[in-house]
């Protein structure tokens, strides 16, 4: 069994997991392994390639429609109609490890953006939490100062950048966005084509120079959070995955939770995102593989992973633990009980090139971040990224 989203605390909490199933299975043996963070993608695409013997693969949103395509993944369909707890399992969690009509993956957690901020410190300087993309930079640009090491924005320029830039094109393309085919617009064209998608990135651009850390240009998901914990930065957007980290690492009332920032016509598009366990299309041991997901999956061992490790449970009969109505998860059941402010889209799973655009989007976002490029120019690379990312998938249907 190989993890992509490990980290210390993290791996402990699946090693006991794992430990509570073999004591209550002693005939199935579970090795587990736990690459780096940063390598475990590429790791586990030389493992599977090379059809080394894993049976359980834990595949992400970004990556499943690549591994379907390339024929790693067996269909866990036939596997979950025997299984009593299918039935409660969310609509959302079956959707991100869905291809078509075939299921790929459990989902262990789901993961939906929402703002995190400093209330101390928009509370000492009279600044009104942000609603809105233009206000965030705004009261980004107002808290910063330099000479003492303030900044407004946890800014990500290194991996995982796409997702900053990406959410606020969408909401500011709004109404216009196909939400059954996120990365393009309802007349067909890509969302980085329209004149709203120019204003959302000059915007960006403008959140970077004045807002946030220069040498953040090459920020990734820890880095970005340490900046955010450490008293660096007032303002951080991301999953609830970092929650358990802030209770952890700041002061009681001195950080809070907002809804996502909406676009100029008052609308934010959001999405659930999440990684789960697959089985291997090449494993000879599918039907223990099984009962180790399907115990991992559970309500209560999901619930219980889901406290740990700061992600929405998969299961709907959750929501009525009081854990998750309260605090810092409240934030994500309001922005889900307002779905005409709070849109919901269907991300790019589908597609086997959206792997790659992650790397595509860092590299040409640093350069035009860098002075290198132009946000016309970028624009015109991510706009032609998909229209051919879209040209692909049709000529494999």
């Amino acid at each position: 069994m190989i993890e992509s989203l490990t980290s210390d605390t993290r791996t402990a909490e699946l090693q006991k997991m794992i430990d509570a199933f073999k004591k209550a299975n002693s005939n199935i043996d579970v090795e587990l392994i736990s690459p780096p963070f940063d390598q475990a993608d590429n790791k586990i695409r030389t493992m599977l390639s090379a059809k080394e013997d894993i049976d359980i693969v834990e595949a992400r949103d970004l990556n499943v429609a690549e591994f379907v395509n390339n024929g790693y993944l067996e269909p866990l369909n036939e596997y979950t109609k025997n299984w009593s707890e299918f039935s409660t399992v969310t609509k959302t969690a079956l959707d991100v490890g869905s291809i078509g009509d075939k299921l790929y993956f459990i989902s262990n957690g789901l993961y939906q953006r929402q703002m995190f901020y400093r209330a101390d410190w928009l509370k000492d300087a009279g600044i009104a939490v942000p609603k809105t993309y233009q206000e965030l930079v705004d009261a980004s640009i107002k808290l910063t100062d330099k000479s003492k090491n303030r900044y407004g924005f946890s800014f990500r320029g290194g991996s995982g950048a796409n997702s900053v830039p990406d959410t606020m094109v969408l909401a500011y393309n709004g109404a216009n966005v196909n939400t059954s085919d996120a990365m393009f617009l309802n007349d067909g064209k890509s969302i980085y084509s329209s004149p709203e998608a120019k204003q959302a990135l000059d915007l960006y651009l403008k959140l970077f120079k004045e807002g946030s850390p220069a040498d953040s240009v090459g920020w990734g998901f820890s880095e970005q959070v340490q900046a955010f914990t450490s008293g660096v930065t007032a303002f951080l957007l991301q999953d609830p995955d970092v929650i358990n980290t802030l209770k952890e690492g700041m002061e009681e009332g001195t950080w809070a939770t907002a809804p996502m920032p909406t676009g100029p016509s008052g609308v934010a598009l959001i999405s659930a995102g999440g990684a789960g366990w697959g089985i291997t299309s090449f494993s000879t041991k599918k039907e223990a593989a099984w009962k180790l997901i399907e115990f991992l999956s559970s309500n209560e061992q999901n619930v219980e992973w889901s406290k740990s490790y700061g992600t929405i449970p998969i299961h709907s009969t959750a929501t009525q633990d009081p854990y998750f109505n309260d605090g810092p998860y409240k934030t994500l059941l309001d922005m889900t009980a307002d779905a005409k402010t709070f849109v919901n889209y269907k991300p790019p799973f589908n597609y086997p090139a959206n792997s790659k655009f992650g790397t595509v989007s860092m590299e040409t976002g640093q350069q035009m971040l860098l002075g290198k490029a132009t946000v016309e120019e970028t624009l015109a690379k991510w706009d032609k990224f998909w229209v051919d990312a879209k040209a692909e998938l049709n000529a494999t249907k």
